[in-house]
């Protein structure tokens, strides 16, 4: 935790005290070093992951830039999900109220005009790319005013398609404004898009841990745990049933989220499901119950999962093993949030072993693989052409030309640099 203050950054004394009311006391560090950025106008490329802080970090800039009543919108958030959006929206607008600045939310799945009117005439507008594009296309809202954008979460709008939406959208924004990029990654397909929305930008990466010096992999405690088919579900209950905090619990498919909810629920282990499938009210009426410790276990899929901010979630248990890497480090990351610990325990079905285990070790979690039990993951079969060694016929060898050294990566560009 920082030593600053956010007055001493500049934070008004009327959102200051909506910040001492919520028990922010003082800054993290992205919002340490975000803030005083923000206010001079600058536009600002963010690594920060979820958990951080980023919100308050984008959002108290923004609502004292704006200061006062527009009656139009002045500035904008973009955000990958209707959860994730929901949630930015609740937690400006309290910040927006102290200063008299109207907000509104807009994304898919509910009737345009009732959003769009509100939409038209809020100051601070939170949306989902396609929702607002519809919007804007069919002469709705104004954004021709926008003072102030942001890109919430670019690494998942790229990983769910939404970039091309975001570009049409920026074609309806005044090329004069401040624009603030944040996302857990910023190489790639990112890095091209935030060097086409910014102009000398600055850069900021912060560390993983917000507002401690403990690193997330010691906060976090990783485990794999044996399971049999035919016991599976009730070795995950009695995992949870004892746990204080919030549970998340993983399921690779809407259907398999669906099924796991309905069978704990009648051995006894009170849990709502999480998905796709359900309407927007159903999902958001399950997210508040959640936040709110209602609903102690909520049983989700991995795109539903992407609104979730908590920093109440003491447990997460993929039930089903993720596919890849980024889907675990996505998943467990719901837990040991804004400084606190948390576990996250993955289960392994024996048809499963080799697959984790070759994850567990990408992931440098092999102690906590052989602490389970499990032997050493068999290396990967690639498949083999009938003329290979592996049918015992040699190849002929090819002549691949010299050897070429893979590209050397580029050195980081520190914070207050140009990315452009």
């Amino acid at each position: 935790m920082s030593d600053a203050t956010f007055a001493e950054l500049g934070v008004s004394d009327a959102v200051c005290e909506v910040l001492d009311g919520k028990g922010f006391v003082a800054p993290f560090p992205v919002q340490e070093s975000v803030i005083p950025e923000a206010l001079e106008g600058r536009d600002l490329t963010v690594r920060a992951p979820t958990g951080s802080g980023k919100t308050l970090a984008f959002a108290l800039p923004t609502v004292e830039f704006l200061h006062e009543p527009h009656g139009y919108p002045g500035a904008l958030v973009l955000a990958p999900t209707r959860e994730l959006a929901v949630q930015i929206t609740e937690e400006i607008t309290p910040l927006a109220t102290a200063l008299g600045l109207k907000t509104a939310v807009a994304y898919g799945g509910v009737p345009l005009d009732r959003q769009a009117k509100k939409a038209a005439g809020a100051d601070f507008v939170v949306a989902t790319p396609g929702r607002l594009l519809d919007l804007m296309r069919q002469k709705l809202v104004d954004m021709s005013r926008i003072e102030v954008l942001i890109l919430d979460e670019a690494d998942r709008m790229l990983d769910m398609g939404f970039i091309p939406q975001v570009e049409a959208i920026l074609k309806f924004l005044p090329a004069e404004r401040q624009t603030m990029l944040f996302s857990a990654t910023l190489d790639g397909e990112i890095a091209r898009l935030a060097n086409k929305m910014t102009k000398s930008p600055g850069l900021i990466e912060t560390e993983d841990d917000p507002g401690t010096d403990v690193a997330l992999s010691e906060r976090l405690e990783q485990s794999f745990v044996p399971v049999e088919p035919s016991s599976r579900t009730e070795t995950l209950i009695d995992m949870v049933r004892d746990e204080d905090d919030l549970v998340l619990i993983f399921c690779r498919t809407k259907r398999g989220a669906a099924r796991l909810t309905e069978r704990i629920n009648k051995l006894g282990l009170p849990a709502r499901e999480l998905h796709g499938d359900l309407s927007q009210s159903v999902r958001e009426k399950t997210l508040k119950s959640f936040a709110d410790g209602k609903t102690r276990v909520l049983i989700a899929t991995d795109v539903a999962s992407r609104g979730i901010d908590l920093d109440d979630i003491g447990l997460v248990v993929n039930f089903d093993p993720p596919d890849d890497q980024d889907t675990y480090t996505h998943r467990v990351g719901r837990t040991a949030r804004a400084g606190r610990t948390g576990r996250a325990i993955t289960m392994v079905l024996p048809d499963q072993l080799d697959e984790v285990g070759r994850m567990a070790k990408r992931l440098g979690q092999e102690e906590a693989w052989k602490a389970a039990g499990f032997r050493d993951p068999l290396a990967k079969v690639m498949y083999a052409s009938r003329g290979s060694r592996a049918f015992g016929k040699p190849t002929a060898k090819r002549d691949s030309g010299p050897s070429v050294a893979p590209p050397r990566a580029g050195s980081r560009v520190k914070r207050g640099s140009s990315t452009a």
